[in-house]
């Protein structure tokens, strides 16, 4: 049996691993490579393998760096189900055809670009909306905590992640000869405590483990300390310096949670009057879908929503659907608060608005969730004083807060709080979906706490098992 790491190795994006043994051949995810020159030449080049000798995939959630490159694997010849949560499903039906939107628009305007250069032969998108509609008619959806049989020799579990609606960390038992091999994938793991979603089951066995490390180097500052910045950032902007508040969030799970905060805290009079603007229609149908699943999320949650149903008024929530209204939003100076998407600042209409409110001193920019390397988000958190969107330097002048306390990951803390629960070492433990920096801190924080040893996986290296 063979394990290959094809993402998510040494870097955060672009999760995928394929499982081969003598009778079946599956992937652990299927997502997009993000941030940077490089992502698009990955992402075109992702498959080291025939997709129609894939049998299955089993999807832990429907964030784009797990999910996003299901339509092209379809498209090239994938014809299997792909078992994943209820919530998930939903979110995918949003999720994939908007990635493939956004993927038709941007190499028409790279060819509209060559075309001008003399460029005779015109790009493909990764896939298309068609592409992506079409993979959505093979999902197939599964209960946490039911165990499934996606092939004879597999048998496999959906336990809660944590992480957003419909997570998953997922159980795979793998029957050989000698017996049973079980194999853990983490998927993406929650903070416990974490707004909205309920905390992450815990695991106590297995053969071999896959961890994430997004945040395996460091604390994410506690929730009072992140919630003080919060009314900090959001009451110096609206009232003492009257300018906007610009918050990239990706549009699943994070924009619930900052929508589930400022309610709150506006509830509590910490927080004055404000305009909340959701410029994203993904956004406005992932929260209906959450909505839809409220048996998915945790008691603090259940009790905002009732409130906010007895006071329909106040905060005022604006949620932004047709272009038109999203461009009249650029010429709105003061007192609103813009909550768009990408969360990496990458693609979609946050572009636009930093475009509008970076070049402000009166403005504030809040980041409030990992941004991958090379990504414009983390230019701007590194401290970048001048960026360039839709090709226009734009120099920065406008407060940048990392509200680092509302990351959906587990910090180091958190991964390893997760990992004691397990009743022996794994035979193997893999470090992946970090930083190649993070994941170290990680490896060397397992040998210190645990006297374990685990390792980092290279990108597109094979392991048997």
């Amino acid at each position: 049996m063979q394990l290959t790491f094809l993402g998510a190795a040494g870097e955060v994006t672009g999760s995928s691993y394929l499982v081969e043994t003598g009778s079946v051949k599956f992937l652990i995810d299927c997502g997009m490579f993000q941030g940077g020159r490089e992502a698009d030449k990955k992402n075109r080049t992702a498959f080291k393998f025939d997709p129609k000798t894939i049998d299955f995939v089993l999807l832990t959630h429907a964030h784009i760096d797990h999910s996003g490159l299901l339509p092209r694997l379809s498209a090239w010849g994938f014809r299997g189900p792909v078992y994943c949560t209820a919530a998930t499903a939903d979110l995918l039906q949003v999720m994939l055809k908007d990635s493939a939107y956004i993927q038709e628009k941007e190499i028409e305007w790279r060819n509209k670009s060559r075309r001008h250069s003399r460029f005779t032969q015109d790009l493909a998108p990764l896939y298309t909306v068609t592409q992506a509609e079409a993979l959505l008619k093979q999902l197939h959806c599964i209960d946490y905590n039911t165990e499934i049989n996606p092939h004879p020799a597999i048998r496999c579990c959906f336990r809660d992640a944590g992480h957003i609606l419909g997570s998953s960390i997922i159980e795979v038992w793998i029957k050989q000869q000698a017996g049973h091999k079980k194999i853990v994938f983490s998927g993406d793991l929650g903070k416990p405590g974490h707004p909205v979603v309920r905390d992450p089951t815990i695991i106590q066995q297995t053969d071999v483990l896959l961890i994430e490390s997004t945040y395996g180097n460091r604390l994410h500052r506690n929730m009072t300390d992140t919630l003080d910045e919060l009314v900090h950032a959001v009451n110096d902007t609206l009232i003492h310096k009257g300018g906007n508040v610009i918050i990239p969030a990706f549009t699943v799970g994070r924009t619930q949670d900052i929508l589930f905060l400022l309610v709150d805290l506006y509830r509590q009079g910490k927080l004055g009057e404000m305009e909340i603007y959701v410029d994203s229609p993904m956004a406005r149908a992932a929260t209906e879908i959450t909505l839809k699943h409220l048996s998915l999320l945790d008691q603090e949650s259940t009790n905002a929503l009732q409130w906010m149903g007895d006071n329909t008024q106040k905060p005022r929530i604006h949620l932004v659907q047709d272009i038109e209204e999203s461009m009249q939003l650029n010429h709105m100076k003061h007192g609103i608060i813009i909550i768009s998407a990408s969360g990496m600042c990458d693609a979609g209409r946050i572009k636009h608005h930093l475009k509008y409110n970076l070049g402000r001193p009166e403005c504030s920019i809040l980041i409030t969730g990992f941004q991958a390397a090379r990504s414009l988000g983390r230019r701007l958190v590194d401290g970048a004083k001048q960026v360039k969107i839709f090709g226009q330097e734009v120099r920065v002048r406008a407060a940048i807060y990392t509200i680092g306390g509302l990351s959906a990951h587990a910090d180091q803390a958190d991964l390893l709080n997760w990992l004691g629960h397990f009743q022996k070492m794994p035979e193997k433990i893999y470090v992946v979906h970090g930083e190649l920096s993070n994941s170290t801190a990680l490896v060397t924080a397992i040998q210190q706490k645990f006297n374990w040893t685990a390792r980092i996986p290279e990108h597109l290296s094979v392991v048997t098992l």
